[in-house]
């Protein structure tokens, strides 16, 4: 891993989390590096100032693009929650001095920002496109009127994910570890997921959402923001940069962001993809620790650290 421009704020937290390799698997090298940017919900009370100390240029541009500041707002919705937490991320990435890592993947949103860092889409590009993205999620939400989303918890989980979602209609959004997974759709729904979970041992909580997200009923989102992703330049990036669509290195970034929006987040299948490639360090570059949470449920061999 090399480091762009040295930084001489913040540090990082180490969580060395005990195991042995796969005999199987030889690495790529020892210390092959990951770096993971976040999604929806990893915002946290002092993103705003991180941002503000470490890139006050995107803290503006930020609040040029919304139209007021997003920070404030953060819960309110996705436009605003989503380009908070892609400014607070590229501020934790600096925060480490920006490095450049062999592999690198976003949950959700975090998508654009991992783009950013291998290089493959302009900064002030992706956060119009974070921006818009956050906006269409919100309204198509608001449209459809009764979408929701439900967090299924507990040993085994992502085992049973389309048995749950099947059994109540609803699809899978997110496979975030073989511990925990998000399921989606209409919210009349989402009582009969619960009980469906908590017949097979595990915990179930209906999340605060506006919307359906990762599901079909984000479709209306997806034209507008096809028409935006046309319009912007990427380029081939400078590391591998793995999708959370395919859980397979970015092949055609327009069709897979925009699939993005409908489709579910694999990101169990991101962290052990990325262990497959070699990663053996994994790094979190914020806003909060989800992504390192959900890796130590994943992996045991791997050193995680939080910008």
């Amino acid at each position: 891993m090399s480091t762009r421009t040295a930084s001489p704020h913040g540090g990082v937290e180490t969580d060395r989390t005990p195991g042995d390799a796969d005999p199987n698997h030889t690495p790529q090298t020892a210390t092959t590096t990951a770096i993971l940017f976040p999604g929806q919900g990893s915002q946290t009370p002092e993103m705003r100032e991180l941002v503000a100390r470490e890139r006050p240029d995107l803290l503006q541009a930020a609040i040029d693009q919304v139209g007021e500041d997003p920070f404030p707002r953060a819960d309110d919705g996705t436009n605003f929650a989503q380009p908070a937490i892609f400014c607070a991320s590229l501020a934790g990435w600096a925060s480490i001095g920006s490095p450049v890592a062999e592999l690198v993947a976003g949950h959700s949103l975090g998508e654009l920002g991992a783009l950013v860092a291998a290089e493959a889409i302009d900064e002030r590009d992706a956060l119009a496109l974070v921006t818009l993205r956050g906006k269409l999620m919100y309204e198509s939400g608001l449209a459809a009127g009764d979408g929701s989303m439900v967090a299924v918890m507990g040993a085994g989980a992502a085992d049973h994910a389309q048995e749950i979602a099947d059994a109540s209609g609803l699809t899978v959004a997110n496979d975030n570890s073989p511990m925990q997974i998000v399921l989606s759709g209409a919210k009349a729904q989402i009582p009969a997921a619960v009980e469906s979970a908590k017949g097979l041992g595990l915990r179930a909580m209906e999340l605060d959402v506006t919307g359906a997200f990762h599901s079909p009923m984000m479709a209306a989102a997806v034209p507008e923001f096809e028409r935006a992703l046309a319009d912007v330049e990427f380029r081939e990036p400078i590391t591998t940069v793995i999708s959370a669509v395919t859980a397979k290195p970015f092949a055609d970034p327009r069709r897979e962001l925009a699939d993005a929006l409908t489709q579910p987040v694999r990101w169990r299948e991101v962290i052990l993809k990325m262990h497959q490639l070699g990663a053996r360090r994994f790094v979190d570059v914020g806003p909060g620790r989800v992504l390192t949470g959900l890796a130590k449920r994943t992996l045991k061999d791997v050193e995680l650290v939080n910008a």
